[in-house]
C-alpha cells in the first residue's frame, strides 16, 4: 500500500465541565463528546525522500511544524524509525478554531494513516498516547464515537451512541483563543454545572429530548460575556425547532439538535438570513 484516503470527523460537546485547576496549569474536565459527519479529507502518500510535505486547499494555512498534521507525522517518523517520508494533501471541511476539533482529528487521521501505511500495526492505546502529546483531544479523535471524558481530556470511557439526530453548525465571523477562555474561567464560581451522570443515563435511555435538554457547557459563562452573539445564535436555533443548542467546546461554534432534516435544514436558512454567522453546515452524528 502506497497511499491513503482518510476522514477526520469534527466532535461536538454535548457536556463540557470543569472540575478543578491542577499544579501545571491546565483545568480537569468532564465532558461527553459527541463525533458528526461533518469531516476534513487527507490524502496520505508514501514517498522515498525522508521529508514531511504538506498541502492543503486553503493557502493561509501553516503546512510546517505549526500544524499538527506535521507533528503527527514527525512523531510517528520518529517513534516507529520511519525512513521513508510522506506527502498529505490535507483538505479542510472544518472551521478552523472553531471549537469541532478539526485539527486533532486531522492530527489522529494521520497517526492512524501512517500506523496502516507502514504497516506498523501498533495499538489503538498506544496511539491515542501519542497523540495526547500533541493536544488533549487528540486520543479521543483516534477513538470517535459517544464517550465520557474526564482528567484533561484523555481518559475516556465508550457509550452507546446517541440516538440518530440532525446536527446544525452555525460558526460566527470571530476567532476565540481556547487558552484565554480557559484562563479567564473561574472554575470555583461556576454556579450551573452539568449533570453527567444524567446525560449518561439519557444517553442509555436514547431519549434524544432528555439528551437535548441535559446540554450545558460551563465555558458559556466565559465566552458568551465577551461575545453575546452566541446566545443571540442560540436562540434563533431553539426558535427554530431545535431540542436544545449549546456552544461547542470554548467556541464560537453553536450547534442545534433536530428530529429530522427538513426541520434542520430550515434552520440553516433562517440562521443564514440574519447574517450573525459566517458558516453554517447540516449534518448527523456519526454512529
Amino acid at each position: 500500500m502506497r497511499e491513503l484516503y482518510l476522514r477526520a470527523r469534527a466532535k461536538i460537546n454535548l457536556t463540557l465541565d470543569v472540575t478543578g485547576k491542577r499544579e501545571d496549569g491546565y483545568h480537569n474536565v468532564e465532558m461527553i463528546m459527541q463525533t458528526i459527519n461533518l469531516y476534513d479529507e487527507l490524502w496520505i502518500q508514501r514517498i522515498p525522500k525522508p521529508i514531511i510535505r504538506i498541502t492543503s486547499n486553503l493557502p493561509w494555512l501553516p503546512c510546517d511544524e505549526r500544524n499538527l498534521v506535521y507533528q503527527a507525522a514527525q512523531q510517528m517518523k520518529k517513534i516507529y524509525g520511519i525512513s521513508q517520508g510522506v506527502n498529505i494533501h490535507l483538505k479542510k471541511r472544518i472551521p478552523v478554531g472553531a471549537g469541532l476539533g478539526g485539527g486533532s482529528s486531522d492530527a489522529a487521521a494521520v497517526l492512524i494513516g501512517l500506523n496502516r501505511l507502514f504497516n506498523i500495526y501498533t495499538t489503538k492505546q498506544e496511539l491515542m498516547k501519542i497523540g495526547l502529546s500533541l493536544g488533549a483531544d487528540v486520543p479521543y479523535c483516534i477513538l470517535r464515537g459517544t464517550a465520557l471524558a474526564q482528567g484533561i481530556g484523555e481518559k475516556l470511557t465508550p457509550l452507546v451512541s446517541i440516538p440518530r439526530c440532525w446536527v446544525v453548525l452555525a460558526k460566527p465571523g470571530i476567532h476565540i483563543s481556547t487558552r484565554s477562555i480557559y484562563q479567564k474561567l473561574n472554575w470555583e464560581e461556576i454556579q450551573e454545572h452539568p449533570s453527567t451522570q444524567n446525560m449518561i443515563q439519557s444517553i442509555q435511555n436514547q431519549d434524544l429530548e432528555q439528551i437535548a435538554g441535559g446540554l450545558c457547557n460551563v465555558l458559556e459563562t466565559v465566552t458568551i460575556k465577551d461575545y453575546p452573539i452566541i446566545a443571540d445564535i442560540k436562540q434563533v436555533l431553539k426558535d427554530s425547532g431545535a431540542l436544545g443548542s449549546l456552544m461547542s467546546g470554548s467556541g464560537p461554534t453553536v450547534f442545534g439538535l433536530f428530529t429530522n432534516r427538513g426541520k434542520a435544514q430550515k434552520a440553516a436558512k433562517r440562521i443564514k438570513r440574519t447574517q450573525m454567522v459566517r458558516q453554517v453546515f447540516v449534518t448527523t452524528i456519526f454512529q
